[in-house]
């Protein structure tokens, strides 16, 4: 017995000494307010997927200084929106925390922190910070006198105020990148940025053919000779890429890499290649001959000197893949511009939808339209950069990976998609296929469109497309 007393005082000690206490309906926390003289923290928070919560949690409301301190000072509300199914609230609980974000976070930040009055009325917001406990208080107590007593104002409108974009442009993949991220300090900003250009890097080493030490150069080295085992991803990448190239009917096919170089566009070409060279520069190229494995996770070039290469859609990937990461880590809007490839999320601060200048390919320093998108992507591939021009006709950079010669017919194509990855391939292969058959491939797919200028300067597009000319 005596053992018994002495193991439930060592576990009662070994206990938080406060635990926080959360409201969950507001009328509740405004009357607890009301009642106790005490100020409302009203916290938006995505419990189990997002990064910034998800620590503001560990490091702020799960302290035991915090929790003592709010006791006595704060009522403490919570607005979670979970997305794993085993985390999922009631019915009624969903729809109350919407109605509260419909009015007190409109653009939808998380973490977001609120603070209110004992009627509801929002005296600051706050985002995450990484500082201490006592800070965070701190902080909290500076708000208190920060309102606006004569009319309700709502923190969505005020939200845009201390959330700003943030960019950052610097080479990666051999390119400009441009990384725009909202956040509501340059320090915050500068955390999320790094992320991404950690996995954007990260990507980069895997699928480069210049590193000889990535999977994709081990790939190339095996060709012909053995299978290579590589990561799942890299052979998930390989597989969505052979599947464009099905359904453009090769128009798009990443061994073309396989290509013998007899077009330049340096500049230095003097003269037309043969016939019989541009043919026989595409002896090695076929999607066809690569052979995956899923179960041994391995990738094969059947034919030796074939490679493969991922300039018509790493890019678009690496894109993908830092806003995929930066989304998990709750920045809610940004963009990412990698070399014209746009992949964006969410909306600018004032809540207004991003726009993508399209530019106008017959002056390159203006832009023909403005096009609103969001939680999208659009790419543009064109021939009005990298040419060259024998006896009066203009060969495109871009290279029908079927014949070897170069595209014709179009200077300019743009492509609208879920995702850049997806837009990145869509736009080499329309340029390929040619205004007619690329329009009608596009109008089959579901969520993407495309907008096509041939070499008179008309414009065509697919059956949905909405744009602001300018």
């Amino acid at each position: 017995m005596n053992r018994l007393v002495l193991i439930c005082l060592f576990l009662l000690s070994a206990a938080p000494l406060s635990a926080l206490e959360w409201q969950t309906d507001i009328e509740t926390a405004k009357q607890k307010a009301a009642a106790e003289n005490k100020t409302i923290v009203l916290v938006f928070q995505g419990s189990d997927w997002c990064g910034p919560c998800i620590r503001l949690d560990r490091e702020i409301w799960s302290t035991e200084e915090f929790a003592a301190y709010a006791a006595d000072h704060f009522v403490m509300l919570k607005a979670d929106f979970p997305r794993k199914s085993r985390n999922a609230l009631s019915a009624e609980q969903q729809e109350h925390n919407k109605q509260l974000a419909e009015k007190y976070n409109k653009n939808g930040h998380f973490p977001f922190v609120v603070v209110l009055d004992q009627h509801g009325r929002v005296l600051k917001t706050a985002g995450y910070k990484s500082v201490s406990p006592q800070e965070y208080i701190e902080l909290l107590e500076s708000y208190k006198s920060a309102g606006d007593d004569s009319d309700e104002v709502e923190a969505g409108e005020k939200s845009g105020a201390n959330m700003q974009p943030y960019k950052r442009t610097l080479k990666l993949m051999g390119c400009r990148f441009e990384v725009t991220v909202v956040a509501p300090d340059s320090v915050q900003a500068n955390e999320y940025i790094d992320l991404a250009v950690a996995e954007i890097s990260r990507i980069e080493e895997m699928i480069s053919s210049w590193d000889s030490e990535s999977q994709t150069s081990a790939i190339n080295k095996n060709a012909g000779i053995a299978p290579v085992k590589v990561d799942a991803e890299l052979l998930n990448l390989i597989e969505r890429a052979i599947n464009i190239s099905r359904l453009t009917d090769g128009a798009f096919d990443i061994t073309y890499a396989s290509m013998d170089r007899i077009w330049k566009f340096d500049g230095s070409m003097t003269e037309m290649p043969t016939d019989d060279a541009i043919k026989a520069s595409v002896a090695k190229v076929g999607f066809q001959n690569i052979e995956l494995n899923k179960e041994a996770s391995t990738v094969f070039l059947t034919r030796k000197g074939m490679k493969i290469g991922f300039g018509a859609i790493g890019k678009g990937y690496a894109a993908d893949k830092a806003k995929s990461l930066l989304m998990s880590h709750g920045v809610v809007s940004g963009i990412i511009n990698a070399s014209g490839d746009m992949n964006t999320w969410g909306k600018q601060p004032n809540g207004e939808t991003w726009k993508v200048a399209i530019v106008n390919p017959l002056n390159k320093n203006t832009n023909y339209a403005l096009l609103p998108i969001s939680d999208g992507a659009v790419v543009t591939s064109g021939n009005y950069e990298k040419y060259v021009e024998f006896n009066g006709t203009r060969y495109s950079h871009i290279i029908n990976p079927r014949t070897g010669w170069p595209a014709a017919g179009l200077i300019s194509v743009t492509v609208f998609a879920p995702s850049a990855e997806l837009a990145d391939a869509l736009a080499t292969s329309v340029f390929v296929m040619g205004k007619d058959a690329g329009i009608d491939r596009v109008n089959q797919m579901p969520k993407v469109e495309c907008l096509v200028i041939d070499d008179r300067g008309n414009i065509f597009t697919s059956t949905n497309i909405d744009i602001d000319k300018i």
